[in-house]
């Protein structure tokens, strides 16, 4: 092969890496995609953070997790035009409450962000990295700093915006109740105090300034713990995934073995309609059986099935805390992607003594507004081992997700704050079932697949 020859061949590498001329990094950051992805790092970290936005411009700001001091966001710009942050600059006007501050989310040429306690907003404009002038104050939370605490939103387009307020509890436990015998069920409170308020999705005007929680009106209940929500201008409906419950053994030994424990019961994939109860705490999914049950604080054995309370469209994996959602829109992706869900997997956390799961990005195909299928690996890589013991080994933690104005995947995680940038380089026309064999397969490593009973336990 004579060197003219080799030139052209790596001459046409580059050209078909990215159609934004952008030079992909050789190792994806690090990260495992698709055959013809690859990815860039835009940042090698901006410190602890939440969800992230990007601008019609490419800025990108990000949520960071600090409670103490202001400056809790942080903006990120390209100037050379490589894909890489050149500028990063920290700024918030506004008091850091909590490390469950999460938002921040474009909409209508407004910066929106939360705290634990507080939604903003900022006016944005794309000539200026930082918005200026004193944040506004939309919602403000009634209740002291608690467990579950996320401000996540979602807008509909038509001025409401949707807030959650999840419960702070596992099950609406009872714990002023002495349990002296250790095989003995928790019991719940009945009826949950928590849920007149809590648990639930909460609509308000995204224009009105200062609103307290009861200006608001209550959307949906019996949600236990939402951090990813989205509107889907596609069905032009609200979506969202949930945290499902801990617990189950620990709470009702007689009923439940440890690795029930582990493998349920269902962090949940919903279509949130006005009116919906989706059961909790009353209740718990059970992905293997398709069924909502009854939780055994309130009765159940896993065995008794739950009436009245609305499923979710799709069970996702026990524990693996689905913590962001995005329907993709754009147009660089396979057409397969198209309308589809990307869900950001944060990881588990107690599903001790079998390994921790999770610690990916995952997608769902949609078709006719439902998902085609089970979820898929779409990004793996972020743990940087093979088998996860604790929640601390993991490398990386996926928690953000957005779309860039070119139709890329900016992805971000927990723990330093890192992010990536994922481009497709491959032939649309040509991709399928082929380009998709090597993520099919990491299903089967440890921190993916169903562990097996007695056997896949952690000495």
């Amino acid at each position: 092969m004579n060197n003219k020859l080799i030139i052209l061949i790596i001459l046409s590498f580059f050209y078909s890496c990215s159609e934004t001329g952008l030079i992909l990094d050789s190792d994806n950051g690090g990260l495992l995609l698709p055959d013809g992805f690859g990815a860039l790092v835009v940042s090698d970290g901006v410190g602890e953070s939440r969800h992230i936005a990007v601008n019609t411009n490419g800025d990108i700001y990000v949520k960071l997790r600090t409670d103490s001091g202001k400056n809790g966001n942080v903006a990120l710009r390209d100037v050379d035009g490589d894909g890489k942050a050149d500028i990063t600059k920290r700024f918030g006007d506004y008091p850091n409450d909590g490390r469950f501050a999460t938002e921040m989310k474009i909409h209508n040429g407004y910066l929106y962000y939360s705290s634990e306690l507080v939604v903003y907003r900022q006016k944005l404009d794309k000539s200026k990295l930082i918005p200026e002038g004193k944040p506004e104050v939309l919602v403000i939370d009634p209740y002291p700093i608690r467990w579950h605490n996320a401000k996540s939103l979602a807008f509909d387009g038509k001025g409401g915006m949707y807030v959650t307020f999840s419960g702070y509890t596992n099950s609406c436990e009872d714990l002023t109740i002495a349990y002296e015998d250790p095989m003995a069920t928790v019991l719940g409170k009945d009826p949950c105090d928590e849920i007149e308020y809590l648990g639930a999705i909460w609509k308000f005007d995204e224009n009105k300034l200062n609103q307290s929680l009861t200006d608001g009106k209550r959307y949906a209940t019996g949600v236990r713990s939402v951090v990813g929500i989205t509107w889907n201008k596609k069905d032009d409906k609200l979506y969202a995934v949930n945290h499902g419950r801990d617990y189950l053994y620990n709470h009702a030994p007689k009923h439940f073995s440890e690795w029930e424990n582990s493998v349920l019961p269902a962090d949940e994939f919903m279509l949130i309609e006005e009116g919906d109860d989706f059961g909790w705490p009353y209740t718990y999914y059970d992905h293997f059986k398709e069924k909502r049950m009854l939780a055994p604080e309130y009765g159940g054995d896993g065995k008794k099935e739950a009436n009245g309370y609305k499923d979710p469209i799709l069970g996702l994996p026990a524990h693996w805390a689905p913590n962001d959602l995005l329907f993709y829109s754009g147009d660089q992706f396979p057409e397969r992607y198209k309308n589809g869900a990307f869900i950001a997997f944060h990881g588990s956390t107690n599903r001790t003594p079998y390994p921790q799961a999770g610690y990916i990005v995952g997608f769902i195909p949609f078709q006719d507004g439902k998902p085609t299928g089970e979820w898929e690996v779409f990004a793996d890589g972020f743990a940087g081992a093979d088998i996860i013991k604790q929640m601390k080994d993991a490398k990386y933690r996926p928690m953000g997700l957005a779309q860039g104005p070119d139709g890329s995947l900016f992805i971000s995680e927990s723990k330093k704050g890192k992010i990536w940038r994922i481009i497709f380089q491959g032939s649309k026309e040509d991709f399928g079932s082929d380009q998709l064999k090597k993520m099919d397969r990491r299903r089967f490593v440890s921190y993916l697949k169903k562990p097996v009973e007695n056997l896949d336990i952690i000495k």
